[in-house]
């Protein structure tokens, strides 16, 4: 009895045949990875476009106030997140480049290249809620 016990072979995968199969799963993610950058810079213009959003929130909150719009952010209660580079979540930093009694632009800008394609991206929103995106990522 026992020898047959010893003499039994297990069926089992080989080194050989478990590399061939990492391999392909490599080449397999390396196919992937351009398609999730995509969905990843997606994802992050739409957290700037939100964030633009309820920055343009408080700018009508802040005009119904003081019939003129903010030209900075600290004026209509805004703080921007932090961003990456200040330890926080945040892709885009914010800034209000025109103000006036008639109207504000709102910028979004990216902090990194998203799909290394040599642009950063750039979002705009007005005093009515119009986001344009300036540059393409």
């Amino acid at each position: 009895m026992r020898n047959r016990i010893k003499n039994a072979k297990l069926k089992a995968f080989t080194l050989t045949e478990l590399m061939v199969v990492l391999v392909i799963i490599g080449v397999l993610m390396l196919i992937a990875l351009p398609v999730f950058d995509d969905l990843f810079g997606d994802a992050y213009a739409i957290e700037a476009q939100n964030q633009l959003k309820y920055l343009q929130s408080r700018q009508q909150t802040f005009y119904q106030k003081h019939f003129k719009y903010a030209a900075n952010l600290e004026e209509i209660g805004y703080t921007a997140p932090k961003t990456l580079k200040e330890n926080g979540d945040a892709r885009y930093y914010y800034t209000i480049d025109q103000a006036s009694e008639n109207g504000f632009i709102a910028r979004a800008t990216a902090i990194a290249d998203f799909d290394n394609d040599g642009t950063i991206n750039i979002w705009e929103i007005n005093q009515e809620g119009n986001l344009t995106e300036v540059t393409p990522d």
